[in-house]
């Protein structure tokens, strides 16, 4: 009785799954993942809609700004959080079949950055709140900014499913890093460069 107290595993580890358990649990685990991730892609790509609209005529800005934050909760509500839930759920489930992963490092690792993005998806609705209320002071540049953070957590996260404990730190890695921080700033850059070419349209419409 007191071994099964204190065993370091829950009592669903102990659970003896049918064979094909684990397919099942990691199909619907990458299937959650899919959809998570294309939720919380496109949930801070409305973000920063949004506050762009900030910029719009009274009228159309409220009406931009109503239907930005209708699509914001129908997609966090129905499409990513959901996402999350089977994602976690199957996570568990896979956990619960092979119970020595949780002795292996890279694991330690990955549950880390899943954690990590468990705090950006709370972050998300955190700042939809904000939006909604009209008391979010996040620019679209740093909306634009933050909105990589996933990208980077999932290579990461996909590399220690992949790799395991043989890690790559050589020179691929480090490529693959820097092609993320590259598209990153493209990114960035691309948003700076029309934001100023609309400036300049702007004054040369008025100067004319």
């Amino acid at each position: 009785m007191l071994a099964s107290l204190t065993s370091p595993l829950p009592a669903l580890m102990a659970f003896s799954w049918p064979p094909e358990a684990y397919l099942w649990f990691k199909t619907l685990h990458i299937v959650g993942v899919v959809v998570w991730f294309a939720g919380l892609f496109y949930l801070v790509r409305l973000f920063i809609y949004h506050r762009e609209a900030e910029e719009l005529e009274p009228a159309l800005k409220t009406a931009f700004q109503d239907q930005y934050a209708l699509m914001e909760r129908r997609l966090a509500n129905i499409i990513t959080t959901p996402g999350m839930v089977v994602a976690v759920v199957c996570a568990a489930g896979l956990l619960s079949v092979n119970p020595a992963w949780l002795k292996q490092g890279w694991m330690h690792a990955k549950l880390a950055f899943v954690a990590a993005l468990l705090a950006y998806h709370w972050f998300c609705y955190r700042v939809m709140g904000q939006l909604q209320k009209g008391s979010c002071t996040w620019s679209p540049k740093r909306l634009r900014a933050l909105n990589e953070l996933p990208t980077l957590l999932l290579v990461i996260v996909v590399m220690l499913v992949v790799f395991k404990n043989q890690f790559p730190t050589g020179a691929a890695t480090w490529f693959i890093v820097a092609l993320v921080v590259f598209m990153a700033a493209s990114i960035q850059f691309y948003a700076r460069w029309r934001r100023l070419r609309a400036e300049r349209l702007a004054a040369e419409a008025a100067a004319g």
